[in-house]
Formats: structure tokens, C-alpha cells, sequence
């Protein structure tokens, strides 16, 4: 009825305030649609690790109610340590969405001790995704005493003869990875809250659709990038540089919590110049005084990347935003001389 009732308006009224009309409608149609039971129970609560998989869950709760943030301001994963307050609305939590084992480890035992009616949903299983492995090889191997390139368990070890390499955990930096995470989001959140499944699954769908919009504007942006070499603060962007054809040639650090060597950053000016780096970036949530080491006596740029978006408000906009927002500061130093 809803559909029918948009394509009438639409044909009888067109216009941009007639489309304002017929969307608060088609809301209104949905809500009355839904049984009195979904109205009237509270929405589950959900708790949701990092801002960027927030605005996923937050776009499919979207008329249900809102996800509780752990992470928030310029907080990092790597880094993170509890409050009380966090351990409580884990507790009462009916859903706990992280990305990966190796990424918010501070979560790993914590978990463990979760009231048996939470679930949680580990993004890094879900069917279908792009994944990398931890990046190893020249400087993004090692730092000079024997540190891997790795997170979380994986940080400061190579794996082993034969082992499987470990997963980078910065999953989110493909929009075709966040729009299978929402739908995964969608199908945890119909399962504990079946009467509002529908609704889930349309909000899901809908992002999907501008997510697919927004892999082809972030596309076309990166195009005049290509092959353009830089440094980055910490591994963080190997999903968006595979997806778009993009180049980091090494990182500063080997991972957050490691110091780098001074044997390290020398390799890493050597890189600047041989493969004449154009830009080296920080970012926020870490100290910057190291690229002042690391850009010394080369003609590299400074900039500064954000794979969490520090900055920019946590809800459902934060996720196009962030992107966005990672490729207008790539584009800034790297398209610019």
C-alpha cells in the first residue's frame, strides 16, 4: 500500500516538496503497519565497538531506536581501556557487534563472561567479505627488531611456518564490505527482535543502495591518485587503497602500541626518496612528532588520515562522512603540486 500510495503522489504532485511529503508518509504507512507488540516493546539494547560500524548499526536501527557507542571521541581500538559503564551496557547488552578478535582486543575477555542471553556478532566472519591479511613485506615487515606488522595477537609476531596469516581487522574502509556487514547487522537484529524484523531489513536495503552510490563517487575521486606513493601512520588503509588503486608504501609505525626504531624510520626516508613519496600522513588519535623524523630532509607533504573519523559525529551520517572525509585528505596532499 505504501509503494502504490508513493508513485500516485509522486504522479500527482512531483516536485521536491512532494517527495518530502510522500517519504514522511511512506514512514508514517510503515509505522502504522507494524504490529502494536513492535510499537510498544522497548527496542533491544545494542552495544557497538568503533564509530564506523555505529553508523552501519545505527542506519538499520533506524525508527527502532539507537545503538550505544563504546568508542567514541578519539579513542582507538588499539588503545582503548574500559570504564565501568562501558562493562555495564555490555552486560545488559542483547547485542554486542565487534569487528575482529584482533582489533578490539581489549574486548577478548570481557566477552567471555557475557550473560548467556547476549549475542555477539564478529563482523570479520561474516560470509562474503573482502578480506587482506596483515600486510608484511619491506617496511611494512619490520622494524628493525624483529616486530611483524600485525594487530592484536598478531602484533610484534610473524605467523608461523604454515599458519594462517592474520586478518587486518580495518574491514569498514571497503564500502562493499559495509554494505554485507549491514546486512548481517540486519539479519543479528531480526533474530533477537523478530517483530521488527521488517522493518531491519528495509532499513538495510536502503543503506545498501547509498552505500553502492557511495563506492562509485569515493571510485571516480581516487582515479587522478593512482600510483601516487605515500606513508601512513599505521597500517590502516589497506581495504580502501586494494579498492580504489591506491599506493602506501609504508607506515610509520609497525602498530600502534610499538615504538618505532630509529633503524625504522631511516628505512622509511630511504623509501621517501627512492620512491619519491609524496605524502606522509599522522593521525589524530596518535601523537604526530613522529613526521617530523620521518619527512626530515625529503620533499614529502604532511597530512593526516582518519580511519575512524574522530571528528566527525557518531550516528547514522558517519559512515559516508568518514569516507568521504578520508578521500578528500588523500586528495589534498596527494593532488596537490
Amino acid at each position: 500500500m505504501a509503494v502504490v500510495m508513493a508513485n500516485w503522489c509522486s504522479l500527482a504532485f512531483g516536485g521536491a516538496g512532494a517527495r518530502r511529503w510522500i517519504g514522511a508518509a511512506v514512514t508514517a504507512l510503515l509505522v502504522l503497519a507494524e504490529p502494536a507488540g513492535a510499537r510498544a516493546e522497548t527496542p533491544p539494547d545494542i552495544v557497538v565497538t568503533i564509530k564506523p560500524i555505529h553508523s552501519l548499526a545505527a542506519s538499520v536501527m533506524a525508527g527502532v531506536g539507537s545503538p550505544r557507542l563504546l568508542i567514541d571521541g578519539a579513542g582507538s581500538p588499539h588503545t582503548y581501556a574500559m570504564k565501568p559503564s562501558d562493562a555495564k551496557a555490555l552486560n545488559s547488552a542483547r547485542l554486542v557487534i565487534r569487528v575482529a578478535p584482533s582489533l578490539e582486543t581489549f574486548l577478548n575477555n570481557t566477552l567471555k563472561s557475557l550473560p548467556k542471553s547476549a549475542r555477539v556478532l564478529t563482523l570479520e566472519g561474516v560470509p562474503g567479505l573482502v578480506l587482506h591479511p596483515v600486510r608484511t613485506g619491506g617496511n611494512f615487515e619490520d622494524d628493525g627488531h624483529g616486530h611483524g606488522h600485525g594487530h592484536g595477537d598478531g602484533h610484534g609476531k610473524k605467523a608461523a611456518k604454515g599458519a594462517k596469516a592474520p586478518v587486518d581487522g580495518h574491514l569498514w574502509l571497503d564500502p562493499r564490505n559495509a554494505s554485507r556487514m549491514a546486512t548481517a547487522i540486519a539479519e543479528a537484529l531480526a533474530e533477537i527482535d523478530s517483530t521488527r524484523a521488517d522493518r531491519y531489513r528495509a532499513n538495510a536495503a536502503a543503506l545498501n543502495a547509498s552505500l553502492t552510490a557511495l563506492d562509485r563517487e569515493l571510485e571516480a575521486a581516487a582515479k587522478p591518485l593512482a600510483g601516487r606513493s605515500f606513508i601512513v601512520f599505521h597500517d590502516a588503509y589497506q581495504y580502501a587503497e586494494a579498492r580504489y588503486g591506491l599506493a602506501a608504501s609504508g607506515s610509520i609505525t609497525v602498530s600502534p602500541e610499538v615504538q618505532p626504531s630509529a633503524k625504522r624510520l631511516q628505512a622509511l626516508r630511504r623509501t621517501i626518496g627512492r620512491l619519491g613519496a609524496t605524502c606522509v600522513f599522522a593521525e589524530p588519535q596518535f601523537p604526530p612528532k613522529l613526521l617530523d623524523t620521518v619527512v626530515e630532509g625529503t620533499k614529502a607533504r604532511r597530512g593526516t588520515l582518519d580511519p575512524l573519523g574522530a571528528a566527525i559525529p557518531a550516528g547514522p551520517d558517519h559512515y559516508p562522512a568518514l569516507m568521504r572525509a578520508l578521500m578528500r585528505d588523500l586528495s589534498a596532499c596527494l593532488g596537490s603540486g
